[in-house]
């Protein structure tokens, strides 16, 4: 088992998180082109090409998270998870959603004692803006901490290998083809062996773990390797199925299917190889720092540029995508700039 000093930074995982959060915006930004489009069209296609590179950016943050948070020789007690991490994870989710409700209901010119109680009963049940998804999985991932840090710490490697072939087998090999013959056959209890995305998402985890200890440096070939196969996976069948359905399908790009696993393992391992002069390690972590503030606050960006014309699908979405994208990160992370500097805000907010 290798790890480095848990005293030093590792900027490779910093790698990891900035190429997920990048993931994040520009999937967003693709998206209506995606779901809005004509199946087999150039704009549809270009959408397609990004979505099938960009929604493996949950899985990236899962790994990254279990790379950091489950090595043995860190000290993270019960108590600290329930007095720090969880109450954090919660003030930003709350805080947030709280934000994006109130300021759509003003834009609606909605702001009327009746919206404003709905919206509070929304918040209250857990009825959030569809990107802070992600949050929810994470009160379940750190509450799920004690049991796979103790996974990490007790198992050995093959053991460990045992865990995640499981974990693969029912959380992401069974989601992919259970929408395919023969297994639109079974019935009963079979059925129900298959993980549901947010327990599968723990799994992600200790994946990042286990290649962090006993895969510290990937191949950069077979890692090349393995995304273009997860590429052409999640691209080919989702035009496939698309193409059969007479409408857009996502099926093939869901963060819990082959493909973005392929993708996902693939565009960590060219992360962990990637070597960064100085210069680019540290404005790496800095981008790194600001990750999850991009995370909390780009779709008011997203929003914003829209309703002043500026989407992906008034030029040709191969460029317009990322270019749109770009000025999203821009303006999240001179937010981030603003807000880190309020005391507390940093801590819990961002």
């Amino acid at each position: 088992m290798a790890f480095k000093n848990s005293s030093a930074r590792d900027r490779t995982i910093d790698l990891v998180k900035s190429a997920a959060i990048w993931n994040v915006v520009l999937s967003h930004v693709a998206a209506a082109p995606f779901s809005g489009g004509t199946v087999g069209t150039g704009r549809w296609l270009s959408a397609l090409f990004w979505a099938s590179l960009t929604h493996s950016s949950v899985s990236l943050f899962l790994m990254a998270s279990g790379a950091l948070l489950l090595p043995p020789e860190r000290e993270l007690t019960v108590r600290k998870i329930y007095t720090r991490y969880i109450p954090r994870a919660l003030a930003a989710l709350f805080f947030w959603a709280a934000c994006y409700k109130l300021v759509f209901l003003a834009l609606r010119g909605s702001l009327t004692p009746w919206d404003l109680e709905a919206a509070a009963k929304n918040l209250l049940l857990f009825r959030h803006e569809e990107h802070l998804y992600y949050l929810h999985i994470m009160l379940l991932v750190y509450a799920f901490l004690p049991l796979t840090r103790l996974v990490a710490a007790r198992a050995d490697r093959r053991l460990l290998e045992y865990v995640l072939g499981l974990w693969f087998a029912l959380g992401i090999a069974y989601p992919t083809v259970r929408t395919l013959w023969p297994f639109t056959l079974l019935g009963g209890i079979p059925v129900q062996w298959r993980m549901n995305m947010t327990y599968a998402s723990i799994g992600y985890t200790l994946l990042g773990y286990y290649l962090a200890a006993y895969h510290p440096c990937p191949r950069r070939s077979v890692s090349a390797l393995v995304l273009s196969a997860g590429f052409l996976l999640a691209f080919g069948g989702t035009w496939a199925a698309s193409a059969a359905e007479g409408k857009p399908d996502g099926h093939f790009l869901e963060g819990m299917g082959m493909g973005m696993f392929l993708v996902a393992l693939g565009e960590w391992g060219l992360c962990r190889t990637i070597p960064l002069p100085g210069w680019a390690g540290r404005l790496t972590v800095r981008f790194s720092n600001a990750s999850f503030c991009v995370y909390l606050t780009h779709v008011f960006f997203l929003q914003a540029f829209a309703r002043h014309g500026i989407r992906a699908v008034e030029g040709p979405v191969l460029l317009t995508a990322p270019v749109v994208s770009v000025l999203i990160i821009t303006c999240c992370c001179g937010l981030y700039a603003l807000l880190s500097r309020i005391p507390g805000v940093r801590k819990w907010l961002v």
